[in-house]
């Protein structure tokens, strides 16, 4: 036994050659994986327990090279501030201060929607994130109604939260939903899904081939909302930030 073994605990940071790495243990994990963090700027090191901590370590320290490169290829981080865009409903929009103290809001304009917010530096972008957290919450709960009453069940309750790793959260239990409120940035069809695929959960709890067949008879053959994801949901994860 190595008496000098340095000991790590789940949520350690470690700077490996430059690199930012977060220590994560995910007891569902089969082995020791390295993945990107794009919108926090680092590499998250996973091992199955505690124990094997030191060998997710010694695995982001032997990746560290293509970890950085996969961060340097990716989304920078895009915060919201005046005159800059932003992503809604999947169309870029204008953010527009107006250097009061107002809450934002959307006015359509002859080229297409504005956001127009009061505050400054952080105040500005908390408005506009606050907004479009209320946008998100309509559109969610309108879609998430809707598929529930196409399979004849009960409208589960919906909430919002901002997590890393998944776009919507179904508890059958509580009969309720969570989603990401960075879905209003993507486009309608990408929201639309992921209201339909949590939907689903409340009929089936795994993704099983029924679970599967049920999101088919709420959005047919469309699944293109989950490649959407695949493909750009590290750049929604960069907005705001």
């Amino acid at each position: 036994m190595n008496l000098f073994r340095p000991r790590f605990n789940d949520g350690d940071v470690l700077d490996i050659d430059g690199l930012r790495v977060r220590l994560k243990v995910n007891r569902r994990a089969r082995r020791v994986s390295l993945r990107i963090d794009a919108a926090r700027g680092e590499a998250v090191a996973v091992a199955p327990s505690q124990r094997r901590l030191p060998e997710a370590a010694g695995f982001a320290r032997e990746r560290s090279g293509w970890a950085l490169e996969r961060l340097a290829a990716g989304p920078r981080s895009r915060p919201f501030a005046p005159d800059g865009k932003a992503p809604l409903r999947g169309r870029l929009v204008r953010l527009i201060a107006t250097g009061n103290a107002s809450a934002a809001r959307i006015v359509e304009e002859l080229d297409g929607p504005v956001i127009l917010s009061g505050g400054e530096g952080e105040a500005f972008a908390r408005r506009v994130e606050n907004l479009l957290r209320r946008e998100a919450l309509r559109d969610l709960s309108e879609r998430t109604a809707h598929h529930a009453r196409t399979l004849g069940l009960r409208t589960p309750r919906v909430g919002l939260g901002d997590p890393r790793s998944r776009w919507g959260s179904c508890t059958p239990g509580r009969h309720s939903i969570r989603y990401s409120w960075r879905l209003i940035l993507a486009p309608p069809h990408v929201l639309d899904y992921v209201a339909a695929h949590e939907v689903a959960h409340l009929v089936h709890a795994d993704h099983s081939p029924s679970f599967w067949s049920v999101v088919k008879t709420l959005v047919g053959a469309r699944l293109e909302g989950r490649a959407w994801l695949k493909a750009h949901g590290s750049e929604l994860h960069a907005i705001g930030r």
